[in-house]
């Protein structure tokens, strides 16, 4: 067994940055899912299918990282509320994929433009060489939360 403490050196401030975004990103997560009255689950959900289109159940139960009964509960629940849709997948008629209805994605963006509209302009105040530095910093950060 380690006898090392659990403890982490002293951080970086980018990295300390790093986690205080996450944590904001966690809140606001937090807020949306009020807003549309669902849970912070649900609310993942929606973002992921925002974020990468549709998919199918096993793909959206794997990136939330739940299993595949609790997504189907989850789905239909958001299938219920009216933020999502089943439909057959275009090449596999035996296969379901899962969408955001144009109803959610409204509703989503209505509460998600304020956020959005002010990192872009607090990314288009960058200069070209700082942009570089951030997105790749930033690409670097998501690999290393994905490994």
């Amino acid at each position: 067994m380690d006898d090392q403490p659990y403890e982490l050196p002293e951080l970086a401030d980018a990295t300390i940055a790093v986690q205080h975004v996450i944590n904001a990103s966690h809140e606001l997560t937090a807020r949306a899912s009020r807003e549309l009255g669902i849970n912070a689950t649900d609310m993942s959900a929606l973002s992921l299918l925002e974020q990468h289109g549709p998919m199918g159940p096993a793909e959206l139960a794997s990136r939330l990282g739940i299993r595949s009964p609790s997504v189907t509960v989850l789905i239909d629940r958001l299938e219920k509320a009216g933020h999502v849709e089943r439909t057959s997948h275009p090449h596999d008629r035996r296969r379901v994929t899962v969408a955001a209805t144009p109803t959610a994605h409204r509703a989503t963006l209505d509460f998600l433009r304020p956020s959005i509209l002010a990192i872009d302009e607090a990314s288009r105040a960058l200069t070209p060489d700082e942009n570089r530095a951030v997105v790749d910093f930033l690409r670097d950060v998501m690999r290393a939360m994905r490994a």
